[in-house]
């Protein structure tokens, strides 16, 4: 890994720096003392306070260090608009190589700079970070790709999922490809059904700008549930690298549709009411400031898919993720088929019950539910849950992409067609949407969600 290197924030003063970018940053340097950063900040939008911003960015991650000195001693803020040639020329041209440019900002900006950087001369070293959503469809997933394959090649090219570097995720496949007792089970012969839950208690919290006009299956199911999923179903790969998985990845989301094939059955979405969350009001969505009834913007979304590999054909995995949860699940879940042998000794309800293998994404429990006890116990048949707490991680996620990105390693990065992909399929379920097969239903804040 080179001693030096700028990494550069093109979007620095909106939201997604301050609040997630830098204090990642943050977690990385201070659990790598010895590498050396240098942060430029770049925006369209003067900013006279950008040293006081990164400090305290890192200080709200309890960072620090001698890493963390230097990049705070070392960082520095240029006004740039990204859609003009001449500043983006002056900003690469001043840069020490090699340098990374994180594109903190949206698809169609993105977009609009990628195409004005093709006029530019580029250092050879030149990193791409590309923030999601990569695009807004589709087909202008399609050419952003394009866009980004004319300036660097697709090993420099980092499409940045953070949920990609949540530590339970990691610890996912962690548990899956190191342990023989694991990794045998996960396919169609031995799992009933898979789950990937994201609830969440906040409301809208002021995101009207964004949120209205994308919603929960845009935000949520095609950016982020989607990658896990073909994280957690991907094959065995032969090496943890930057070829393997993002190819094991893509494939799962080239074999992934709606459940049968019915997506009246299969899809759900609601928007939440007025209710009480966690000993707070909540507005009707529709009352929020910035919030258009008219779009009918779903703040709940659920689909039932199938990936249809000679792995995991015939197995259902439910991705769901609700705004305004009562009781929110954040989790992978896998429930594992009944023994194919029924014993009359070992009677429950007419059936024995499933095993069920849990990660939690937030405090990363790991927990799995088993069978105990039965006919020769005074207690009869028990349900024991093996439970295991991780310590606290080195990094957040943010830092783990951050990681991935310095050390120029797109191991846990999302491949161009991957991110096509995760816009097919969520296009296809807009399509039923728009079509009038899946009805929007109400549920009140503080509650389950819709049925």
């Amino acid at each position: 890994m080179d001693s030096l290197r700028n990494l550069v924030i093109l979007g620095a003063t909106g939201d997604l720096a301050s609040r997630l970018l830098l204090p990642g940053l943050g977690t990385l340097l201070a659990s790598d003392p010895d590498r050396r950063i240098t942060v430029i900040g770049a925006s369209q939008q003067p900013c006279d306070d950008w040293s006081d911003i990164v400090r305290n960015a890192f200080a709200s991650a309890e960072a620090a260090g001698p890493a963390v000195d230097h990049a705070q001693e070392t960082t520095r803020f240029v006004h740039c608009d990204v859609t003009d040639a001449e500043d983006l020329a002056s900003l690469v041209a001043g840069l020490e190589t090699p340098a990374c440019l994180y594109f903190a900002l949206p698809p169609r900006v993105t977009m609009k700079a990628l195409d004005v950087m093709a006029g530019i001369d580029l250092p050879d070293s030149l990193s791409l970070a590309l923030e999601k959503p990569i695009g807004y469809d589709r087909a202008s997933a399609e050419e952003l790709n394009r866009l980004a394959a004319r300036l660097v090649t697709e090993d420099r090219t980092f499409r940045a999922d953070h949920f990609l570097g949540l530590p339970a995720v990691l610890n996912f496949v962690g548990l899956r490809f190191a342990n023989r007792i694991v990794e045998p089970l996960m396919n169609r012969e031995h799992v009933e059904s898979i789950e990937i839950v994201f609830d969440e208690t906040l409301g809208l919290e002021g995101r009207a700008g964004y949120y209205d006009r994308n919603g929960a299956f845009r935000d949520m199911i095609q950016s982020h549930l989607l990658q896990v999923m073909a994280l957690v179903m991907m094959d065995p790969p032969s090496t943890f690298d930057h070829v393997e998985l993002p190819a094991l990845a893509a494939h799962v989301l080239r074999s992934t549709s709606i459940w049968g094939n019915d997506p009246a059955r299969s899809v759900v979405r609601g928007r939440y009411t007025a209710g009480r969350v966690g000993g707070r009001e909540l507005p009707d969505y529709v009352s929020e400031d910035g919030v258009d009834p008219a779009r009918e913007t779903e703040t709940f979304a659920q689909v039932t898919l199938e990936v249809d590999t000679w792995r995991w054909s015939g197995v259902p995995v439910t991705l769901r993720s609700g705004k305004a949860i009562g009781a929110p699940r954040q989790e992978i879940m896998v429930r594992f088929r009944p023994p194919p042998h029924e014993y009359a000794q070992f009677p429950h309800d007419g059936r024995v019950p499933e095993n069920v293998l849990r990660m939690q994404f937030d405090d990363e429990q790991l927990t799995f539910e088993v069978n105990m006890g039965g006919p020769f116990d005074s207690r009869g048949m028990t349900r024991a849950t093996l439970q295991s707490d991780m310590g606290r991680p080195g990094r957040s996620a943010y830092g783990s992409v951050l990681r991935g990105v310095l050390d120029a390693d797109p191991t846990f990065s999302v491949r161009g067609d991957g991110a096509e992909q995760g816009w097919r399929i969520v296009e296809e379920i807009l399509a039923h949407i728009e079509d009038g097969v899946v009805p929007l239903q109400e549920y009140e804040a503080g509650g389950p969600g819709p049925v």
